[in-house]
This record gives C-alpha cells, sequence and structure tokens, in this order.
C-alpha cells in the first residue's frame, strides 16, 4: 500500500494546488507541512501569529522555508477581515447575521479559511487536528455550502490496510440516514474512490444478506438500493449485505453466489453513524490501517476534517488526497 500513498503524493505534486492550514500553530500541522512543503505536494498558507509559528517551528527543529510559505495572522489582517465579514453578513443575513456578529466571528480560524477557499483565495482547506468535527464543518455549511438544495454532506474515512483501500461512510456526520441520504453517500463515496484511481464495488452493509432476517431496518438499504440503480445504473452495488459477505469471497459464494461484488468490496455504507464509526475505528485499531479523513462529501468546494487522534503522517496524506 505504500505505492498507493506514493500516487496520491505524485498527483498531488503534478496539480501544485494551494492548501490553507488554519491550526497554523499546531505541531502536528508544522510537522505535516516540513513534509508537505519538502515533497512539493501542495502550496501553503498557515494561519497564525507568524511570531508563534516561527517559534514552533525554531522549538521543533523543523527545516521549513517559511520564506515560501504564506501566513496570515486572521486577527490582524485587517483588510481581509472586512472583505470576508462582509461577505459572511451578505451569505447569512437572513439568518439573523449582522455586520457587527461577523466581524466578531472571522478572526475564527475555520471561518477564516472557509472564506479563502470561497473567494479562490485558496484552492482547499485542512483542518480539525486540534477542534471538533462541528466546528470544521459548521463554518463549511455556512459559507461553502452542499452542492444540490437538499444535499447532505457525509464523512468518508479511507483505510489503507496491507492488502486492500477501503471507503467507509458514512462514518462522521448524518446520525439516522433517510434512505436518500444513503443513497447520496454511496453515490458520493463511490465518487471518491473512483478519484483515487479504484473501481467503487459498493456495498450496502446491513445485519441481513439477501432477506436472512426481516425488519424495517432492511426495506430502508432497499429503498436506497433502488435510487442508487435509478441514478447510477452501471454502479457495481449490493445490498442488504452483511460485512464478511461483502468482504470474504468464500463466504459470498455461500451467502449471496449471486453478488455482483462478490466478497469484494472495497466502498462500505452502513446503515448509521452509530456502526459506521465504531467499524472504522475497529478496523483502524485492530488492523493496524492508516486511517485518512473523515473527508467530506457533497459541499461545492473541497474542506477536509481530521481526527484529533490524527498524526502529522496522516495530515500529509490528507492534503495529498485533497485535491485529487
Amino acid at each position: 500500500m505504500k505505492d498507493f500513498i506514493k500516487n496520491l503524493h505524485n498527483r498531488a505534486r503534478k496539480l501544485r494546488k494551494t492548501i490553507v492550514l488554519p491550526e497554523g500553530t499546531s505541531e502536528k500541522i508544522l510537522r505535516a507541512a516540513d513534509i508537505i512543503q519538502r515533497k512539493k505536494i501542495a502550496g501553503l498558507i498557515l494561519l497564525g501569529p507568524k511570531n508563534q509559528i516561527q517559534k514552533k517551528v525554531q522549538e521543533l527543529k523543523l527545516k521549513i522555508d517559511l520564506e515560501q510559505i504564506k501566513i496570515i495572522d486572521p486577527k490582524k489582517s485587517k483588510k481581509l477581515q472586512e472583505k470576508y465579514a462582509q461577505e459572511l453578513f451578505k451569505l447569512r443575513k437572513e439568518k439573523g447575521m449582522t455586520l457587527e456578529k461577523a466581524h466578531e466571528i472571522i478572526p475564527n480560524f475555520n471561518y477564516f479559511g472557509t472564506m479563502m477557499v470561497h473567494f479562490g483565495d485558496a484552492d482547499g482547506m485542512v483542518t480539525g487536528a486540534t477542534c471538533s468535527t462541528a466546528d470544521s464543518i459548521r463554518p463549511a455549511l455556512q459559507i461553502i455550502k452542499t452542492k444540490k438544495q437538499f444535499h447532505k454532506i457525509s464523512g468518508v474515512y479511507i483505510l489503507i490496510l496491507k492488502d486492500r483501500i477501503l471507503l467507509c461512510a458514512d462514518t462522521a456526520i448524518i446520525i439516522e440516514p433517510h434512505p436518500h441520504d444513503l443513497a447520496n453517500i454511496a453515490i458520493d463515496t463511490a465518487e471518491t474512490a473512483a478519484r483515487l484511481g479504484l473501481t467503487p464495488r459498493v456495498a450496502l452493509l446491513s445485519f441481513s444478506t439477501k432477506g436472512s432476517a426481516d425488519h424495517p431496518n432492511i426495506e430502508k438499504i432497499h429503498e436506497a438500493l433502488a435510487i442508487i440503480k435509478s441514478q447510477k445504473p452501471d454502479l457495481i452495488i449490493d445490498g442488504e449485505i452483511q460485512a464478511d459477505a461483502a468482504l470474504v469471497p468464500i463466504v459470498a459464494k455461500s451467502k449471496a453466489p449471486k453478488s455482483p461484488i462478490q466478497g469484494n468490496a472495497n466502498v462500505l455504507i452502513f446503515p448509521n453513524l452509530e456502526s459506521g464509526n465504531i467499524a472504522y475505528k475497529l478496523i483502524e485499531r485492530l488492523a493496524n490501517a492508516i486511517a485518512i479523513g473523515p473527508v467530506l462529501q457533497g459541499l461545492n468546494k473541497p474542506i477536509n476534517d481530521l481526527s484529533r487522534g490524527c498524526s502529522y503522517q496522516d495530515i500529509v496524506i490528507c492534503s495529498s488526497f485533497h485535491r485529487l
């Protein structure tokens, strides 16, 4: 799987996009920035007080060339503050936003970074090393917004194991997805898999395989599958299906012999957030997998969240994938 990560880096290097890292004083972020710069994976913008960033770089004995990185302090950049506050007021005034409140909010690193992406001052943002998912996605929902009016965002984890790549969703956002939500999650995640160079083979997971149990939750999966097939008739997908039948060919032959994924699923769609979040963490920890994400899907522009438990290597990989 080292080749997979190397390929991510190479593809990102060719695109040479600019990423804003709003948590610019974080040790993990700076260690990641050091590698991103040396490997020329992306151009970088760091948010935070320049003197604090410089001091931290010296303390960590990093080799970052800060002259080649744009450093912006959201609290001191008055010109951008005014521009971004005016835009936030314009976007949110129907929701009760005042210009005064917008000026108070904009210096927040996530709001400031999201506005940079909104205006094209950065191609994308990677955040969440020091803050919650809610704090990461709230500005994105208010400013970047979703691709379609009723389209919800979802979070996918890309799990890199020794012998395979798995995409697990939704692992971060929608607690109890309705059939249309589940369909959107599956389609978005299949598209994410394709961006990674994979042929998506999607499993709508359940405690039942092909009617082995009867429950209203299974009907939700059937409805989602019908929606998906109407929109993406060529997508390789099956459900409802148990995890072993989705992932183990010999089990698939027994439980689901006619399944188009044949026990080789690489996109796992969970029936709710509880099962998805628990499962990806078990895979990550017990199988010693590299976990990238949660990658936010369904937004108009790329804003990627991180787990606060991430390593700086995870941030590098997430930044590599960010603009593919």
